[in-house]
């Protein structure tokens, strides 16, 4: 047993060794996916491949829970130097789709291997039916581009030529894969550094308890949430917008049950596998990571001070049964899981939201559009493909301050690329960005306001894929008298005879001079708007968050000449009053 002082010098070296990791791959990467956006994870992991450190600071954040142990297996014969590698969802269900690239290297003391240090890219492209492999309307996993299930890219610190000419053959743009799966590869050579000064330090024998004493730490804090939580079961649904374009909502539904300091999340009754590429490839794991992204959340929100490693999944236990949408059978296509890993999310916050009203925020936009580009530069006359920004929606409601705008917590993690870099890269000239009004769903805590953005092509046929597009039907829920948020849209040459609105489609052709705009959705709305202080609403009104008809209509403010007039406000808020919906 570990005093809790060595434990804690041990936590924070290990937490450090994976911030190092993220800041040698976010200074070395080569695609403005991974570099601007950070759509990345890196992690150090015990022998049996679990994860024990993960950043804070840089990168996406539902890795603490991942374990790399079935792909681990399945590679044979790991020698100093080797580093294996897979994206196949369905080999080791590590990966979750195509473009995400996950690598593993062993670091070994005394010729045994004594910890791992693993992470993942967003590759840009990997080839398959359309730019950037991904879209809602592919049906089978074979359309969403290569696959490669877990083998040895690299054999004593040399790389397989051969697996990289197969790559480069498939993907469209090579040069980027190639150059991020390097800085992945350093990466991992800075965690293996790291974790071998950790050994120098503490002593083998010490680091390898101290990294088991880690994991049962987390998992004890984790049971400590769940006890101070009331007994009970609770249910939640929410739906996907589309299953596939023109085609029906796709349902998922959670029965949370809480005994102590356990909780069993079943979901029975979500919908079976879709025809679409929505499918989340789980594996039938009970504690798969990507089921239990929201439960991180929730954790770190009731404790701030939780370790954050695989130890968290120990008290929950996930059904997922098989051929259901949260456990497809091969070949079923997976590409868009993030989507519905979005919307899994707000089922699971739905679902704690009941059992603990009063400590956790409402739905956030649960809405992350990575938008991406194919086209010619004119200038140049290269072929681009690119990400260009991602449009992520607002925070729920919280329990003591309104959401946050246009970063809504579970996609916070997602960067915006500054407007001149994407100009300076890809040939599109953007004409708006920022913060859209009237989008947060109105309460005593306002809901944080969407993001919405548009640019212009110039080139013929440029051709744009918008991935995880949702929340066009649907809307985030409020809590305790809270409403929903504004939806979600996307226009081709807005407030233009050629206006075209394109509903919850996921992909577009533009032709030069035509403008894209692209607006997420807000996060919901927590308590009785009319209890919202009437300062507040004028102060929103003020900085363009709220429009000056809203604060009449949802709060009940009424603001001639832009101040608060009291008595017509206590007339409108009187109960009785006509308001609008």
């Amino acid at each position: 047993m570990f005093d809790r002082m060595t434990l804690q010098v041990l936590a924070k070296h290990a937490r450090a060794a994976a911030e190092n990791m993220a800041h040698t791959l976010h200074r070395t990467a080569h695609s403005a996916f991974v570099k601007e956006t950070q759509d990345f994870t890196v992690m150090l992991m015990d022998r049996a491949g679990q994860t024990f450190a993960v950043p804070m600071d840089l990168g996406a954040t539902w890795c603490p829970g991942l374990t790399c142990g079935r792909a681990i297996d399945m590679v044979d014969d790991y020698r100093p130097g080797d580093v294996a590698f897979t994206n196949a969802p369905y080999s080791g269900h590590v990966a979750t789709h195509a473009p995400d690239t996950h690598l593993w290297k062993p670091i070994l003391a005394d010729g045994e291997i004594v910890a791992w240090s693993g992470g993942h890219i967003h590759n840009t492209d990997m080839g398959g039916a359309v730019p950037a492999s991904l879209s809602r309307a592919l049906t089978e996993i074979h359309q969403e581009g290569i696959c490669v299930p877990p083998m040895k890219l690299v054999n004593e610190g040399g790389f397989d030529a051969q697996i990289l000419r197969i790559m480069t053959t498939n993907v469209r743009k090579p040069d980027l894969n190639i150059g991020d799966i390097k800085a992945l590869l350093g990466a991992l050579n800075t965690g293996e550094r790291k974790a071998h000064a950790m050994i120098a330090k503490f002593g083998k024998a010490t680091f390898l308890d101290g990294v088991e004493e880690l994991l049962d730490r987390a998992e004890a804090q984790a049971r400590a949430v769940l006890a101070a939580m009331p007994d009970g079961t609770w249910e939640f649904a929410d739906y996907a917008a589309e299953d596939s374009e023109k085609a029906n909502p796709c349902r998922l539904k959670l029965r949370l049950t809480i005994r102590g300091d356990e909780a069993i999340l079943d979901f029975t009754g979500s919908d079976p596998q879709m025809a679409s590429s929505l499918n989340v490839p789980s594996g039938g794991d009970p504690r798969h990571t990507v089921l239990l992204v929201g439960v991180y959340y929730v954790l770190y929100t009731l404790n701030p001070k939780i370790l954050l490693n695989k130890g968290l999944a120990g008290p929950f236990t996930c059904i997922a049964p098989e051929g259901t949408v949260l456990n497809p059978v091969a070949p079923a296509a997976v590409g868009m899981r993030s989507l519905t890993c979005a919307r899994l999310r707000s089922v699971i916050f739905g679902a704690f939201s009941q059992a603990v009203p009063d400590r956790l925020p409402t739905a956030p936009a649960g809405n992350n559009c990575s938008v991406n580009v194919m086209t010619t530069d004119e200038r140049t006359r290269r072929n681009i493909i690119a990400a260009v920004n991602p449009v992520v929606g607002g925070g729920g409601g919280m329990p003591h301050r309104d959401g946050t705008n246009g970063s809504g917590a579970d996609a916070a993690y997602l960067k915006n690329t500054p407007i001149e870099i994407t100009e300076t890269e890809t040939p599109v000239e953007f004409v708006k960005y920022g913060l859209a009004r009237d989008s947060g769903g109105p309460g005593r805590w306002r809901g944080g306001l969407a993001t919405e953005m548009a640019f212009r092509v110039f080139a013929p046929d440029t051709r744009i894929t918008v991935r995880n597009r949702d929340r066009s039907f649907f809307r985030p829920w409020g809590l305790l008298g809270g409403r929903a948020a504004g939806l979600s849209d996307m226009v081709v040459n807005p407030g233009t005879p050629n206006e075209r609105r394109l509903g919850n489609v996921d992909a577009a052709v533009l032709q030069p001079g035509d403008v894209l705009e692209i607006r997420s959705d807000g996060g919901g709305g927590r308590g009785d708007p009319m209890a919202r202080e009437p300062w507040r609403v004028a102060w929103d009104v003020a900085r363009g968050y709220v429009s000056a008809g809203a604060a009449g209509r949802d709060y009940g403010v009424m603001l001639p000449e832009g101040r608060v007039d009291e008595a017509a406000t206590a007339a409108r808020r009187r109960p009785g009053h006509a308001r609008g919906l």
